[in-house]
């Protein structure tokens, strides 16, 4: 065998019920951010190991694989009997466990606040060059309406100059005309 890696995996194809209780237990993987502002907020969290735990530990904690395993676990530790009624090492391991995870739901509150603030600043950002790019569009226009009305003033004067050429033509016609009709009679 070759040592290129195929896409097959080693014992066969995958089971289909195998992929739905992977997509119905784990916690499914967000789609990757496409806005740039996201994009680079989401490398700049990566660069910590810290927020990648936490980022991690986040995702478990709201999947319904979270919930099953502590079904199982409650279930055991009763139905076991691990320790007598009222379970006083059970409530304490849970209440240590409900403090860290309210802990990683304020450090999943702050992230969301982060790539909120993110966004908003990009936002910002396009709003101030579009009141840029539409100072400067209101600038040309003003420069057009000017440029269009000194067209319109030349066009009037040509018109004016047009109509007076065209009044001194027919004025010379006319006086042509009366030189030729009086050398003409003068014969």
């Amino acid at each position: 065998m070759s040592p290129e890696t195929t896409n097959e995996p080693a014992a066969g194809p995958t089971r289909p019920a195998a992929g739905r209780l992977h997509r119905w237990v784990l916690p499914s993987k967000l789609p990757e951010p496409i806005n740039p502002a996201l994009v680079k907020q989401a490398e700049q969290r990566a660069e910590s190991a810290q927020n990648r735990i936490a980022d991690n530990i986040t995702a478990f904690a709201g999947s319904m694989a979270f919930v099953y395993i502590h079904i199982i676990w409650f279930g055991c530790w009763i139905g076991f009997g691990v320790e007598k009624y009222p379970f006083g090492l059970l409530t304490m391991i849970v209440s240590l466990e409900a403090i860290f995870l309210s802990t990683f739901v304020m450090i999943s509150q702050n992230r969301a606040d982060t790539k909120r603030q993110a966004l908003a600043d990009q936002q910002w950002k396009t709003v101030q060059e579009e009141d840029s790019q539409n100072k400067q569009l209101l600038d040309l226009s003003q420069q057009i309406l000017a440029l269009t009305k000194e067209v319109r003033g030349f066009a009037g004067t040509a018109q004016a100059d047009h109509e007076e050429n065209d009044r001194l033509l027919e004025l010379a016609t006319r006086t042509l005309a009366e030189v030729r009709d009086r050398s003409d009679g003068e014969r």
